[in-house]
């Protein structure tokens, strides 16, 4: 380890990429789930009914695990939670190889669900812990990446596996993934720890002047403090018309990605490789469309709404062309599959900073914890509702134009929250609470 590691301010960045590494690994296992979910689907004879209850089951489990692992990182320690849950799904991703029907299909949705909805909140409470506040929100971006740069390699990586390794078979690769799992549990052990603090007390890192900032705790507010700042966003309307906004754009990503290998296969008729191709197309772009509009956001419009109003409106017309092109044209699938990447991820960077720049910092963790735990739900209603909206044709066919045509009218619902948002910030004096909060514009 160079001399640069082993000061504690330099080996927050190591800390990080570690984080960054082992939350990827974390997409790979549900990533290939839904890679894969097409073929599942014709081994295990379900219906697309069937297929949206899966999907959206797994997102109910990690959203209501998300509740918990906050608690727990707070109880036990980030890394000791970080432990339980890559142990946990990379055991159920395992075993996932092995199923053999829908109910232990559900079973296992669930199990991955809560052993990836542990993994979050102790990620993002470790790199709190490791970097000063005034570097906390360039880690957490840079955090964030693993978002888009996940579901851009694990299709291709997945099924390159399955292709040339089992000749197109999709139970082994399940098999494989419990590899970097364990190079995930050996990359915490070895290099990660609750805080600096933590490894400067057992002499594995040296101590320079900037330490103690990162282990400052946050200032505790008496009950009474507590109930009139919670006040500001709970008596907002801005704050529940935010939370709906989050909800339509967790729903048309989480939507998309759930159902795009099965639209790619079942209504385009594309092979496994070439399926895996298209379907890591969005989320190239992605990585940059994400980077674009928190970079727009911060130098150039200074507010959320006009990059989400491009990007809401931008995904309405391409989302609706998406669902209706047709098979064999798949020049004008491509260009709309990197359309759909960009201007459905331009705001997801940006959305995620309109709760700290509106309310003060000492209520902005309750704000985020509350908005983005009823903004999941989007994710579990969203592919379940798609379920419902595939065409299945007599001669088995599916066509999958109501289910973009759905999509596409959430983004319109998102765009009209987008117009309705205030953003200048409020204020925590109790006595105006009720009065900003609705005059604010």
């Amino acid at each position: 380890m160079s001399a640069i590691m082993k000061k504690a301010w330099g080996y927050r960045y190591w800390v990080l990429v570690i984080l960054w590494l082992v939350y990827i690994i974390n997409y790979f296992d549900r990533m290939a789930v839904l890679t894969f979910l097409p073929f599942i689907q014709k081994d295990l004879h379900l219906s697309p009914v069937e297929v949206g209850q899966l999907a959206s089951v797994f997102f109910f489990a990690y959203a209501a695990a998300q509740i918990s692992a906050g608690f727990l990182a707070d109880k036990i320690g980030s890394k000791r939670v970080m432990y339980i849950a890559i142990t946990v799904f990379t055991f159920v991703t395992a075993v996932t190889g092995m199923v053999k029907n829908f109910g232990q299909f559900i079973a296992l949705r669930i199990g991955l669900g809560l052993g990836e909805g542990h993994h979050f909140a102790p990620a993002i409470r470790a790199i709190n812990n490791w970097f000063p506040f005034k570097e906390r929100g360039r880690a957490v971006s840079f955090f964030a990446t693993s978002w888009a740069v996940a579901p851009a390699i694990v299709p291709v990586i997945v099924t390159s596996i399955s292709i040339y390794f089992f000749g197109g078979a999709w139970r082994p690769v399940f098999y494989v993934l419990a590899i970097p799992g364990a190079l995930g549990i050996f990359l915490l052990w070895r290099f990660v720890a609750d805080s600096p603090k933590e490894m400067i007390e057992k002499g594995k890192l040296s101590k320079d002047q900037d330490i103690e900032e990162a282990n400052v705790a946050p200032k505790k507010l008496l009950k009474e403090e507590k109930r009139k700042a919670y006040g500001v966003f709970l008596k907002d309307v801005n704050f529940y018309v935010f939370t709906l906004c989050l909800f339509c754009q967790l729903a048309v990503y989480w939507g998309t990605s759930t159902w795009l290998t099965s639209f790619l296969v079942t209504q385009h008729g594309l092979n496994i490789k070439e399926m895996g191709f298209f379907a890591s197309a969005p989320y190239i772009v992605a990585f940059f469309a994400m980077m674009l509009g928190g970079w727009l956001m911060d130098n150039v419009v200074h507010r959320m709404k006009p990059v989400a109003l491009i990007g809401y409106i931008g995904s309405i017309p391409v989302l609706w062309m998406l669902g209706s092109v047709e098979k064999g044209n798949t020049g004008l699938l491509l260009t709309l599959l990197l359309l759909v990447g960009f201007f459905v991820n331009l705001n997801f960077g940006s959305i995620y900073a309109y709760l700290p720049k509106r309310y003060p910092k000492e209520i902005v963790g309750s704000a985020t914890g509350l908005a983005n735990g009823i903004g999941q739900l989007g994710s579990f209603i969203s592919p379940l509702i798609a379920g419902y909206l595939v065409t299945v044709g007599a001669n088995g066919t599916q066509n999958f134009s109501r289910v973009f045509i759905f999509f596409a009218i959430v983004s319109a619902v998102a765009a009209l929250c987008s117009i309705i948002l205030k953003e200048k910030k409020v204020t925590k004096d109790s006595s105006n609470t009720i009065d900003n909060a609705k005059s604010v514009s």
